[in-house]
């Protein structure tokens, strides 16, 4: 199989993490790359980049994952739709196998448990919710295959990027570009706190004087 993780060297990874979702979701100029903002980090100061590995669920079920543990690319980000029901679909026995594996992260429209073994091994997990209620393994709608995550589109090589303000999935075609844009963005901040340290105002950085009280 090929490595579709590849495409996405360790100084993208970097980048992408270190700019940030904020970012890089006003720099794609893509409505639909954030990702509904209900799904966030489990635990605080968890952020992750890769590879899109999109796996859907059946409400309840988590046959899915276990199988894209045999064919995820190592450094990728699992993305799974579980149409937002929440239930335990993941936790400390798949950590440990998505650790082997070399899965990047989790985002998923659906719950997850062992939050405490989660945030011990800071694995980077971001879900709709937490629940205690375990999953049947008996069927597995899709895996690998592109679907659409709570309105966001998801397919195997687009760019996931997660931290504390959310997720984004940035598609494949408009990593480089983004990627390009939210550097020049985050520079150009740089230098507006530069100033703000120096003694301007938002007011005159932002051009809003008009605003200004007599």
């Amino acid at each position: 199989m090929t490595n579709i993780a590849t495409i996405y060297d360790s100084a993208v990874v970097e980048q992408a993490r270190r700019l940030g979702t904020s970012t890089l979701y006003e720099a794609s100029g893509i409505p639909t790359t954030s990702v509904d903002p209900a799904i966030r980090t489990v635990w605080r100061g968890a952020s992750v980049a890769g590879a899109a590995y999109p796996v859907e669920c059946a409400p309840g079920d988590n046959l899915a994952i276990h199988i894209a543990m045999e064919r995820v690319p190592r450094g990728s980000v699992l993305v799974v739709s579980a149409a937002g029901f929440v239930a335990g679909y993941w936790g400390e026995i798949l950590t440990v196998a998505a650790e082997a594996a070399g899965v990047a992260g989790l985002v998923i429209d659906g719950g997850v448990r062992d939050i405490a073994a989660l945030t011990s091994r800071g694995f980077p997990v971001f879900a709709r919710g937490i629940s205690v209620r375990g999953t049947l393994k008996d069927s597995a709608p899709s895996v690998g295959k592109p679907f659409s995550l709570a309105g966001t589109p998801v397919a195997v090589g687009d760019l996931v990027v997660a931290d504390d303000d959310g997720v984004i999935v940035i598609p494949a075609a408009s990593v480089s570009s983004t990627l390009a844009r939210g550097q020049a963005r985050a520079d150009k901040e740089a230098q507006m706190m530069d100033a703000l340290s120096n003694g301007r105002t938002t007011l005159d950085l932002l051009g809003l004087t008009q605003w200004r009280q007599a």
